[in-house]
C-alpha cells in the first residue's frame, strides 16, 4: 500500500469482532499498523455495542460466532447506518449466508485465512469511497477527505473544525438523526454541551451556508435536509 495512504489510515477507527483469540489476536496486531485506534470484541453482541459507543469508520468480522453471529451483527448497524464500511470474513462453508449479506451491503469479503494483500485491497476500497465529493445539496459538494465546503463547483466556504466535523458527522447519519448525546460526544471533547452553545453553534454555522442543508429534528438532534 501506497505511504500515502497509510497515512490516511491513521485517523480512521476500525472494529474487529473475531471469537477465535488466536485469529483475532493477529488481525488486531495488523491493524494497530495502519489505525489510530482498533477495537476488539468477541461476539457479534458486544461488537454491537463497542459500534454503538466507538462508531468506528470501518467493521471487520467474521461470520460464525457464539453469543451473535455477524450476518445479526451487519443487520443491526444496518437498520440506520449505511455509510459504515464493513467487511465480512468467509469461509467456503458460509455460502449459505452470502444472499443475506448481499442484501445487507456488504462492501467487501475475504476469504480465510487473512493475509496481508487481501486487507490492503479491501482499505484501499475504503480510501477511494472516502476520497469522493457529496453532494449535500444541488450547489454544495463536500469533500469528505479535506472536509472542504464547495459551493457551485469553485468557491470554499470558509469554516471551522468544529463545524466541518459537524458535517461529517450529519452526512454519515444520512437517512438518520445525528442526536444531541453523539454531538457531545464527539464535538465538545468531554466538556459539557450547554443548550445555549449548541443553537449558537448551528446558528453560526447556518449563517455561513449559502443553503441551508440542516434540519432539527425537536427533542432529539438534526439531520440533513432532503
Amino acid at each position: 500500500m501506497k505511504p500515502e495512504l497509510i497515512e490516511e489510515l491513521k485517523n480512521i477507527s476500525i472494529l474487529c469482532v473475531e471469537d477465535e483469540d488466536g485469529i483475532r489476536e493477529t488481525i488486531v496486531n495488523t491493524l494497530n499498523y495502519y489505525f489510530k485506534d482498533v477495537y476488539e470484541a468477541t461476539s457479534g453482541n458486544e461488537g454491537f455495542e463497542l459500534y454503538e459507543y466507538y462508531k468506528p469508520k470501518i467493521v471487520i468480522t467474521d461470520i460464525q460466532m457464539r453469543d451473535g453471529n455477524g450476518v445479526e451483527l451487519v443487520k443491526r448497524i444496518r437498520e440506520n447506518d449505511f455509510e459504515t464500511m464493513i467487511i465480512m470474513l468467509t469461509a467456503h462453508s458460509n455460502e449459505e449466508y452470502l444472499m443475506d449479506l448481499i442484501n445487507l451491503n456488504i462492501n467487501h469479503y475475504i476469504l480465510k485465512p487473512l493475509n496481508l494483500k487481501k486487507l490492503s485491497q479491501a482499505l484501499e476500497k475504503y480510501l477511494v469511497k472516502s476520497s469522493k465529493p457529496v453532494m449535500l445539496s444541488d450547489d454544495l459538494l463536500f469533500d469528505l477527505q479535506k472536509r472542504e465546503l464547495i459551493y457551485k463547483g469553485s468557491e470554499i466556504i470558509p469554516l471551522r473544525k468544529r463545524e466541518k466535523d459537524f458535517l461529517y458527522l450529519l452526512y454519515e447519519k444520512k437517512g438518520s438523526i445525528l442526536k444531541y448525546e453523539e454531538i457531545e460526544f464527539e464535538l465538545w471533547n468531554d466538556k459539557e454541551m450547554t443548550t445555549h452553545a449548541l443553537k449558537s453553534f448551528i446558528k453560526e454555522l447556518r449563517n455561513k451556508l449559502p443553503v441551508n442543508v440542516i434540519k432539527n429534528v425537536p427533542q432529539e438532534g438534526y439531520t440533513l435536509q432532503k
